[in-house]
């Protein structure tokens, strides 16, 4: 199992956020990880596409897109549009999974699934062989900056 560092762009200073992707773009860092939240499926309201493409104009590492977003399949195109190379959806979040993963790696990107931390792991048996990566929540997905107990 191979272990990658992905900063989340979340904690950026917004106001200089080309000045943050060059630091993550010189750092040992393996991906830039960007949380996207709709104010639906958790509290708060975080980038869209225009930023994820203002990212993509500075970034020369791989982008790692989470969506915690309900129908994340209705904007999976326009994020692999945004320059997206890996693509993470919450299962709690789709109605059709294992559809929103072959999506996701139709485009090309790599599909992760993503799972709150009150959700069984074994949720993930029926989709494990199909999905590249998981982002296992340590907090409750919605706000930035949590504690981690």
């Amino acid at each position: 199992m191979k272990h990658l560092v992905a900063p989340s762009i979340l904690a950026a200073d917004f106001a200089n956020l080309e000045r943050e992707v060059k630091m993550i773009n010189d750092s040992q860092a393996d991906w830039i990880h960007i949380d996207i939240m709709d104010g639906v499926f958790v509290p708060n309201i975080s980038m869209g596409l225009p930023v994820v493409k203002a990212i993509q104009r500075h970034a020369r590492k791989p982008m790692d897109v989470h969506l915690m977003i309900v129908q994340p399949e209705k904007y999976i195109d326009e994020f692999k549009a945004a320059g997206a190379s890996s693509i993470s959806v919450h299962l709690e979040a789709c109605d059709h999974l294992h559809r929103t993963i072959q999506q996701i790696k139709d485009l090309g990107c790599a599909a992760g699934v993503a799972i709150n931390p009150h959700t069984s792991v074994d949720l993930l048996n029926d989709v494990i062989q199909d999905i590249d990566l998981v982002c296992m929540m340590a907090v409750n997905p919605g706000f930035g900056g949590q504690k981690f107990y």
